[in-house]
């Protein structure tokens, strides 16, 4: 008899149907699998005659061959053991199975016959969604990421045992309850918080703007000067992710694992590898592409401490995310592309010793090695930093609690969200939502100068050498400003700090 199970396989974030037909006919003993498996599909024989046997079945011992349709697209994953072994199951005792065509079966078996969590759940159950399949059968373990999947009828179960008392009506399962995004009211608790932060107020001015127009940031200052500190505390002062959002990262976080029994993420990523990493670690990669760091930090903040001493091929493979905002991973079995839409905060020491411009220690750095360090960041990496500041020592009054209190983390939140407010309403009948993705015929339209705005540009045009990708950056970080200023136009002094935040290369790339 021939049976045919609907399950699903994923290409990058997006899933595609894959029919698992399972034939059982005279001849030979024999059980293949065929339709492009690769290694963990292929493994699968083992596990699954092991399951079917231990779960009170009789594993047949007949000519089996399972067909994964279409056969041109190569399947991946361990969640093929479930269809397939409810197909040789449903294909040896005859049951009908017209009335479970709609429904999709996922998952992974061990060899008592439990069933598994797998990786990829959500995406593969929105990709069914999309297909018109109407009902699926996941694994018990991976429950809480279906409980956000409306239009579809979601089946938790434990063991193989169950799936099949399911099919033959002597075991109801009742559907999980669907939750709304809406119901959740997370005030997510950080242990950090920039009232912490002593001194630093400048720094913590162009953070603030970073996180409104989401501009990418580089922090120059010596050992100590507390730039860490500053970026550890970034996720504290952005707005929780909405619907589409959240539904983005958590595809992406489900893929690599990364879920935790979570049901979905609510709260921006903060990927702070470590700058021993690979390109591949960085952008992904792997004989079946995984996304890497700048993918799991897609919505989110990427860190990269001491940037200097990131290899220059791993620094390199970040400029075309940042223009792209995605990523495209080739490899000869497949081609698939990650959402990186990130801001990119790096910090860095101003020399080798660190105390280069320093007014506290000595610098014991020669201007030939100042140089070499500076050249470990190329110019096109540099050019793609929105703004670049610097981080001094902080003097002891600060430390001892003499100045003034700094604003908490929810009080520049606040001035964060009004601003991202503003930009939405702007740019309600374009496909942005952010100063720092306007596009050059976008700046031309929201983001007009005055005479005096455009001489005092042009002059520092000239003057600071500036390209053509830092003379738009300035403009949208100007447009920021003047967004969390409440103001409806960009004004000389809004031009004039945006300008600010981009004249230390004549400090430390022009010595």
């Amino acid at each position: 008899m021939l049976a045919k199970i609907v399950t699903c396989t994923l290409t990058g974030i997006d899933g595609e149907i894959v029919e698992c037909e399972s034939d059982i006919s005279k001849g030979l003993p024999s059980f293949s699998i065929v339709g492009l498996p690769d290694a963990a599909v292929k493994e699968s024989k083992d596990r699954i005659r092991a399951a079917v046997n231990n779960s009170g079945f009789v594993f047949p011992v007949k000519r089996i061959t399972v067909n994964l349709s279409p056969a041109s697209t190569k399947k991946n994953g361990s969640h093929f053991d479930l269809p397939i072994a409810t197909g040789i199951i449903v294909a040896s005792k005859c049951i009908p199975f017209d009335k479970f065509k709609d429904t999709a079966i996922l998952g992974e078996l061990s060899l008592d016959g439990r069933v598994n969590c797998i990786n990829g759940l959500l995406p593969m159950l929105i990709a069914l969604k999309q297909l018109s399949v109407k009902k699926a059968i996941v694994p018990y373990g991976n429950a809480n990421e279906a409980v956000y999947m409306h239009g579809m009828d979601i089946y938790a179960v434990k063991h193989l045992r169950e799936v099949i008392d399911f099919i033959e009506d002597e075991k109801t399962i009742e559907p999980l309850h669907i939750s709304e995004f809406s119901d959740l009211h997370c005030a997510c608790s950080y242990e950090c918080d920039y009232a912490e932060v002593s001194g630093q107020e400048n720094a913590k001015r162009a953070i603030e703007i970073s996180a409104a127009g989401n501009h990418n940031l580089l922090m120059i200052g010596p050992p100590g000067s507390g730039k860490t500190m500053l970026a550890k505390r970034y996720p504290t002062i952005l707005p929780l992710l909405d619907e589409s959002q959240a539904m983005e990262v958590t595809k992406i976080y489900s893929i690599a694992g990364l879920m935790k029994n979570r049901a979905i993420m609510l709260e921006r990523p903060f990927r702070s590898p470590h700058h021993t990493l690979s390109s591949v670690s960085l952008t992904g990669g792997g004989n079946n592409p995984r996304p890497g760091e700048i993918s799991l930090a897609n919505h989110g903040v990427l860190y990269l401490d001491e940037l200097p001493e990131f290899s220059r091929k791993a620094l390199e493979a970040l400029r075309q995310p940042l223009e792209d905002k995605n990523v495209t991973i080739t490899r000869v079995n497949a081609s698939v592309t990650y959402p990186s839409n990130f801001v990119l905060i790096a910090s860095m020491n101003p020399c080798p010793c660190g105390y280069y411009g320093d007014s506290h220690h000595e610098c014991k750095c020669s201007i030939g090695d100042i140089r070499r360090y500076m050249s470990r960041i190329s110019g096109p990496i540099l050019d793609r930093m929105d703004m670049h500041i610097e981080v001094p020592s902080v003097a002891f009054d600060a430390l001892n609690g003499k100045q003034q209190r700094s604003r908490s983390s929810s009080q520049i939140r606040e001035s964060v969200i009004n601003a991202r407010e503003r930009q939405k309403k702007r740019f309600i009948n374009a496909k942005i939502s952010l100063n720092s993705e306007m596009n050059s015929r976008q700046i031309k339209r929201y983001c007009n100068l005055n005479a005096e705005s455009k001489k005092l540009l042009e002059t520092a045009f000239e003057k600071m050498g500036l390209s053509a990708r830092s003379y738009n950056k300035i403009i949208k970080v100007a447009r920021t400003i003047s967004d969390i200023e409440g103001s409806k136009d960009i004004e000389t002094n809004h031009l004039m700090e945006a300008l600010s935040y981009r004249n230390l290369e004549t400090k430390y790339w022009n010595i």
